[in-house]
């Protein structure tokens, strides 16, 4: 799988977790928000991971503009870390706790559309499909080893049964994502 389609899988799983993440939280629904939350760690953990392991090295030297954005990232992802670190410390439900996953979300959201936006055309241009397909398959290994779900974990879902998932897990953009799309954004 191309590399900035399971990147984006990857933000698209983690914007449904933070979907429900906000359902729960105006429900008042702390155990919701709680099992949430900490899905939401493991996959950004798992995805900086990633990023940092893999793509990012990949991808820094392509042209000044991509190193500079990918500066950035590196930055975003440290204090999305921080964050992280610090909500480890904190009960669920508390309001601080709530403040702080609130402001993960919105510093995930800004990272993820940046990338999108900006680092992935750009990479897009400057690479071929055939680099993209093995960095895919790297990240996706990493993935697996990081004991997270990879594409094997996923390809034998049908149509429906990934449908139903994405509608489940609140993936942004379902009715116009393909199948694998789909598959690689949700959690099996």
């Amino acid at each position: 799988m191309d590399a900035l389609t399971l990147l984006i899988a990857d933000h698209n799983r983690v914007r449904g977790l933070f979907e429900r993440f906000k359902a729960a939280n105006e429900r008042d629904d702390t155990e919701a928000m709680a099992t949430l939350a900490e899905a939401m760690r493991a996959d950004l953990t798992v995805h900086t991971t990633i990023e940092e392991e893999i793509f990012y090295p990949a991808v820094r030297g392509l042209t000044d503009e991509i190193g500079e954005t990918v500066a950035e990232g590196l930055e975003e992802h440290h204090q999305v870390e921080v964050l992280l670190e610090e909500l480890a410390t904190l009960d669920a439900g508390d309001e601080a706790w709530v403040a702080k996953w609130t402001v993960v979300i919105e510093d995930v959201d800004h990272h993820a559309e940046e990338e999108e936006s900006e680092l992935f055309p750009a990479v897009r241009s400057h690479t071929d499909a055939d680099t993209r397909d093995q960095w895919g398959d790297q990240l996706d290994r990493r993935k697996g080893e990081l004991g997270a779900a990879t594409m094997a974990d996923r390809i034998d879902l049908t149509a429906a049964e990934v449908r139903a998932l994405a509608s489940d897990q609140a993936i942004p953009g379902r009715s116009t994502l393909s199948t694998d799309e789909l598959r690689a954004a949700v959690q099996p």
